[in-house]
This record gives structure tokens, sequence and C-alpha cells, in this order.
């Protein structure tokens, strides 16, 4: 799984920006249609905004959730609430292309069915989504696959309802759509990344995060969360970058 190390979170979330731009732009002339997974937190939303600054056939973009707090529509816990403002309000993507987890609807379990069939439909069936955005926090845990969680185990659906975290149920991807992506960006910054991080490199089964695909996937990442010496000692081998002119070669033609 190749690397690229930035100089701190500002820095990184713009290089994903960029890398993800030449990925829609790719998949579109290929394909049509470029459909990108995005999950949730602070760099993400840096990134988003950045995302919104670029030239892109946005008539051609759907944008899905990753994964959502069950929480009320404007809810500043909601994922959407911040893609809207990130990207919605920036850019020219159509607003009907971005795609909202229904978790405000009462059977979440049907929610998750309908989400499930959204994704066919603009995906494929099976479902498969051009680049999926994923986040490490600092438990190991990667969209909302959380440790000891029994969405962990789910692996005849798409979409699963996770139980309480961090005081909010949940709603997510699972690891057949995930791992059947055609790219997986990882965003991961701030030092309480270093030890997950080495560990997702690593792949250990130990961590939700470590359960995924590697084969098509990259992590961007900063100076901080490489800072621990082993880390730095795991790093080195791989390419590190100052500026983002160095991501596009990592982003190789979907498979």
């Amino acid at each position: 799984m190749k690397i690229e190390v930035f100089a701190d979170e500002q820095a990184t979330a713009q290089a994903a920006a960029k890398a993800i731009a030449a990925e829609a732009r790719s998949a579109v002339a290929a394909r049509g249609r470029f459909v990108l997974a995005v999950s949730g937190g602070r760099t993400p939303w840096i990134m988003l905004r950045a995302l919104a600054n670029e030239e892109l056939p946005w008539q051609s973009i759907h944008v899905v959730q990753v994964d959502e707090r069950v929480a009320p529509l404007g809810d500043a816990d909601r994922n959407l609430t911040h893609l809207r403002e990130s990207l919605l309000d920036h850019s020219a993507i159509p607003p009907e292309q971005i795609h909202p987890m229904r978790v405000d609807l009462p059977n979440l379990d049907a929610a998750a069915g309908e989400y499930a069939s959204l994704l066919s439909e603009i995906g494929g069936s099976p479902p498969t989504l051009d680049l999926i955005h994923l986040g490490l926090g600092p438990d190991g845990h990667t969209a909302s696959l959380v440790p000891g969680d029994p969405v962990l185990n789910v692996i005849d659906k798409d979409i699963a309802v996770t139980g309480v975290y961090q005081g909010r149920r949940r709603m997510t991807l699972t690891y057949p759509i995930i791992n059947r992506a055609r790219r997986i960006l990882w965003l991961a910054t701030g030092s309480e990344k270093a030890g997950p991080l080495l560990r997702l490199r690593e792949g250990d089964p130990s961590i939700p995060a470590g359960r995924v695909s590697q084969s098509q996937a990259v992590i961007l990442t900063d100076r901080a969360a490489t800072a621990g010496p082993r880390v730095e000692s795991e790093v080195l081998p791989e390419r590190q970058s100052s500026s983002s002119a160095s991501t596009h070669s990592l982003l190789k033609e979907p498979k």
C-alpha cells in the first residue's frame, strides 16, 4: 500500500482534493460517471472545501456517504451537515447528486436497504464505487466499523446499522462494498494516528481498518502521524513529499 507524507493537515487535505479531482476526471472520461464516497471528520471537510474549487464535470459526479450518525437533519453531529457546507455550497454539483443516508427514518434497517438499492442504481450491481475516502480513528476504526461491533461480521449486506458508539448509532458501508472499490483513499493526520497508521500498513486484522483491502489503496498522511521512531522507519521506504504534485502518480487508472 502506497503512502505519501505531507507537511501538515492542510497540505494533506489539499493533496487529497487534487487526487480525487484527478480520479474524477479519469472516471468520467472512461465511464461517464464518478461515484465518490466520503467519510466525516475535520480534515475531510478541508479536503472537500478544496475539492469544491476544482474545475470538474460536476454534472457527472455523485457523492455518497461512507457512514452517518443517527441524528436529526441539520444536527452538527451529522456528516451530511458538513458535507453540504463544505462541498454543495461551494461547487456546481447538482444537489440531487449528493445522496444522504436516511438516518432520520424510523426504520433504520429499511433505510439501510434503501441506500443499498440507491448505490446499485448509480454504481452497478453489485455496486462498485469509484473512490472511497476513509479516515482512521485512534482505536483503529474506519467508516463506522468500530471495534467489537457486530457490523464487522456483516458479509451479506453493503450497508448496515451499528450499535451505539460515542453516544450515537450509525449507518455505515460494510467491508464487501468497501473492498470492491476501484480506489481507496486513506486520509490520516495528527499524532494520535501514529499507532493505528502503523497497524493499518501492516494489515493488522485486530483493528477494523486492518481488514480493508490494500490492493487499490493509498494513504495520504502528515508528518505528525509518522513522528514516532518506529513509524518513521516504516515510512522511510515509501516516498515522502511536501507538495501535492507527486500525489497524482500514486493514483493509477482504476481497474
